[in-house]
């Protein structure tokens, strides 16, 4: 299906929502933070095929934990000098911010749940101690 609406010109609010599985709402949104801009019929939109890769890019940013001022300053280099080359090294910089950030929250997790075992140890060892039998 995705294949097929790619080769379209133009799409509607409820066909990127639909195919993109976001509300119209969030479409909306991001259309008033500048970050896509449909072309106005009236009051209906029509979303040209910029405006659909800019929603996937804003998306796949979402899902990578980037922030939408992070995702909008990606995006807005491809316009600008360098173009693309420029705008993917950046993005290969944010990568990186981006993988040392949940490298880090990865060792903070172990360790928590290091401590969570060592202290649910020690409440089960005393609660043996105290003759509490479910204490496990």
């Amino acid at each position: 299906m995705s294949e097929l609406l790619a080769e379209r010109a133009a799409w509607t609010i409820a066909e990127l929502a639909r195919e993109f599985g976001v509300t119209t709402r969030a479409i909306r949104f991001y259309e008033a933070e500048g970050m896509i801009a449909p072309e106005r019929q009236g009051q209906h939109r029509l979303y040209h095929p910029r405006d659909r890769v800019r929603l996937k890019l804003i998306l796949r940013g979402k899902r990578l934990g980037f922030t939408l001022a992070e995702i909008r300053e990606i995006i807005d280099l491809y316009d600008r000098e360098p173009g693309e080359a420029g705008q993917l090294d950046h993005f290969l910089e944010k990568i990186a911010e981006r993988r040392a950030e949940l490298e880090q929250k990865r060792r903070d997790i172990a360790l928590t749940l290091d401590e969570l075992a060592e202290v649910e140890g020690n409440c089960r060892r005393r609660l043996r101690e105290l003759g509490r039998t479910d204490g496990r």
